[in-house]
């Protein structure tokens, strides 16, 4: 294998393996009914001018399986975690007594369980379709590097093994798809 074929064939796993990173984020955001310090990702509060991630000004912990706790490093911040709680619109009311913040976890209905598989579902199709742009930019490489003088036959195993690799990261989604749909669909 050339140089070149190599470094198709890295880029390709570079991008299938970003889009793998990313699902894996945007899952660990979804609220499966259970606390995690996770919930609160992509919250910012106004701190001193600029904006901040609440784990940057508090310290968020779960003391038990349906209750995440909010510690503000200083208690002016508790308003102003509380306000960007509400503001986030993730379902949950925040309750303060003065000291800390407590996120009180509900179980979750079947409805809304299923509604959340959906989403999830939807997230995975939209990494498969970041894996299948990555496998045709890799293709299209290769189709142009033939034209530019690689061997045939070395463009068509190159694309043989990008497509290996599509279906090594597929397979990975649907992993982490399974996964995530057990632990909502799990009461």
């Amino acid at each position: 294998m050339s140089e070149d074929s190599k470094l198709i064939l890295d880029i390709a796993s570079e991008k299938m393996q970003k889009t793998i990173d990313f699902l894996n984020e945007t899952l660990l955001s979804i609220r499966a009914g259970k606390a995690s310090v996770n919930i609160l990702n992509g919250i910012t509060v106004d701190y001193y001018g600029s904006q901040m991630g609440v784990d940057k000004v508090a310290s968020v912990t779960v003391p038990d399986a349906r209750t995440v706790l909010i510690q503000p490093w200083e208690k002016s911040m508790i308003r102003a975690i509380e306000t960007a709680i509400i503001n986030a619109n993730i379902g949950l009311t925040p309750s303060n007594n003065g000291e800390a913040i407590r996120l009180n976890i509900p179980p979750l209905t079947e409805e809304r369980r299923r509604t959340l598989v959906k989403q999830v579902k939807d997230e995975a199709e939209r990494a498969r379709v970041g894996l299948r742009a990555a496998r045709r930019d890799a293709v299209e490489a290769f189709k142009k590097a033939v034209k530019d003088g690689m061997p045939e036959d070395e463009g068509k195993d190159g694309e043989e093994q990008t497509q290996k690799l599509t279906d090594k990261f597929s397979k990975k989604i649907d992993e982490l798809f399974a996964e995530k749909e057990k632990e909502i669909m799990t009461v």
